[in-house]
């Protein structure tokens, strides 16, 4: 009977959707839930559901909350964190707002550029305390780490603590199938591999039948009356980027577009037409999901709701019951590369598959990328390792750094404005940063 502890559960749909992928499992339905959150209202409504799902799947699960984190720690075998920290309002907002005073806009800002950078430096302290008292109150749990900017996030928990951590993310998957749409293939006959950074990963082998599926995806990519969209948006970015570099990411566009200097530019309003790049798409989407929230709670206070009860495309429960069981599986962790990936530094987390039973989690050695693949994750990693050494020395000069080699903000914007627009996001966050000297 393991012991589950979210953190951060007032993410209740998220929350709901990691539930019902855990409590399906027959092996699982006896599990110890304990959510944690700082916010009382959302972690009522978490709960609610909680006691919910554990009635539709008939699950002999118990469910404890708290806003006392240690509480939802001590003793647990698995955390999963899914923190936001200083939330949509001020923290997202602000990340959004002062970049756009300098003409720097972004479409999600929780993973690289500027807005991936603040996020990173208020989100580290956080993780890190989290596992200050996991070393204390549970050293031998897994932490599934859900939390953006996921390199940096996970960098800094492998350098600075001892916690067992795999960093998790369902871009992979997701474009498998949206590939496999594309392609008109059936998606449990596709076989791929990926491998890079979070959110900058590639698909090294696509295939179906033993058949090289590339050939067939670049003549999909030149055909202009090509359905190419996801949830309404036209994925054009990563097609296009596709026939540049060869190989086919696993980001969204919307994501992909701030990841490189090639798309969202000052006095270029054509290519955001060409490639329907959504400015502001994360401030869009929160304000849907406080909406769709909203709702939820509503409907749990005030009638019976009958919750969807369809299994995710996320690896958490997969990873929870293959080291419960030992059912072996392969899913795709974000760990440290040590050699995993030869042409990129052995220090950073790598995106790559993951054998997991009984003994846990057991990275894939993939050997050298393509030389324009590495290079390009290379461009991003710079970032992500001087914010992360922001973090942990607290020196200001590296947040100055990261901003500097950042793809986006270093073409769009000079040294003068860089150096204002970060002093500015500093002071703008207050007290959700620590003091950098």
């Amino acid at each position: 009977m393991p012991k589950i502890t979210f953190i951060g559960a007032g993410s209740t749909i998220f929350a709901k959707r990691l539930l019902v992928d855990i409590l399906t499992f027959p092996e699982l339905t006896d599990a110890t839930i304990f959510l944690h959150d700082i916010d009382e209202k959302r972690l009522e409504t978490s709960t609610l559901v909680a006691h919910k799902v554990v009635q539709a799947c008939n699950a002999a699960a118990t469910i404890h909350s708290s806003t006392n984190r240690r509480e939802a720690l001590d003793g647990a075998n698995y955390v999963i964190t899914m923190i936001q920290v200083a939330g949509y309002k001020p923290g997202t907002v602000i990340d959004f707002e002062i970049p756009k005073k300098y003409g720097l806009y972004q479409t999600i800002a929780d993973t690289l550029g500027i807005g991936g950078i603040m996020r990173g430096l208020r989100t580290i302290p956080v993780l890190l305390d989290i596992c200050r008292d996991m070393e204390e109150l549970c050293p031998d749990a897994l932490l599934l780490q859900y939390v953006n900017p996921m390199v940096m996030n996970c960098w800094a928990i492998n350098i600075a603590t001892s916690i067992k951590t795999v960093g998790l993310c369902h871009s992979v998957p997701h474009t498998a199938q949206y590939l496999a749409t594309d392609l008109k293939i059936p998606y449990e006959e596709m076989n791929y591999l990926v491998a890079g950074i979070n959110h900058v990963a590639f698909f090294l082998k696509l295939e179906h039948q033993g058949k090289d599926l590339y050939p067939q995806l670049r003549a999909f990519a030149k055909n202009e009356d090509a359905p190419i969209r996801r949830r309404g948006m036209v994925d054009a970015v990563r097609y296009e980027v596709f026939q540049r570099l060869g190989y086919f990411v696993t980001e969204s566009s919307e994501h992909f577009a701030e990841y490189v200097p090639w798309f969202i530019k000052r006095g270029r309003p054509d290519l955001l037409t060409k490639f329907n790049i959504p400015l502001d798409e994360y401030i869009n989407r929160c304000e849907r999901q406080i909406s769709e929230w909203d709702a939820l709670r509503e409907k749990l206070l005030t009638e019976e709701t009958t919750l969807d009860m369809q299994r995710s495309a996320e690896y958490g429960s997969l990873i929870i019951h293959s080291m419960e069981t030992g059912q072996p599986r392969t899913i795709y962790g974000n760990v440290p590369n040590a050699n995993l990936i030869t042409n990129l530094p052995s220090e950073v987390p790598v995106e790559l598959p993951c054998l997991v039973d009984k003994n846990g989690i057991q990275p894939t050695h993939i050997g050298e990328l393509p030389p324009q693949l590495a290079a390009l994750m290379q461009t991003n990693i710079n970032v992500h390792r001087l914010t992360v050494e922001a973090a942990l020395t607290q020196k200001r000069e590296h947040i100055y750094h990261a901003a500097m080699l950042d793809p986006h903000t270093a073409a769009e914007l000079d040294l003068v404005q860089i150096h204002s627009m970060v002093d500015e996001l500093i002071e703008a966050h207050g007290c959700w940063l620590p003091t950098y000297q």
